[in-house]
């Protein structure tokens, strides 16, 4: 999997990121990986959902990984969720 075709989401609005996923894709990208943490994750599914429901028609949703990464704070060490959603236009 090539690192350009990620898509990070953070803070920014979600058609933002539904942009960037819908022109990997027209770039020729097979596939593409939307990656979020903490209160993100919420606004990566539903960055996935509308690529896939509104834009893009052949692409399907490939993996959905679910995880928990461990970050160092001022106050100490706190765990936080993070998703993985890969979009692939490759046929079963």
């Amino acid at each position: 999997m090539n690192k350009d075709n990620t898509v990070f989401v953070g803070n920014k609005p979600v058609m933002n990121y539904v942009l960037a996923v819908v022109t990997q894709f027209s770039n020729g990208a097979t596939e593409v990986i939307i990656k979020a943490r903490g209160k993100a994750i919420s606004r990566a599914v539903d960055t996935g959902e509308i690529a896939l429901n509104r834009f893009l028609e052949g692409v399907r949703k490939k993996e959905i990984i679910t995880s928990t990464e461990e970050i160092e704070t001022d106050s100490g060490k706190t765990n936080v969720s993070s998703i993985e959603i890969v979009l692939t236009n490759v046929p079963l």
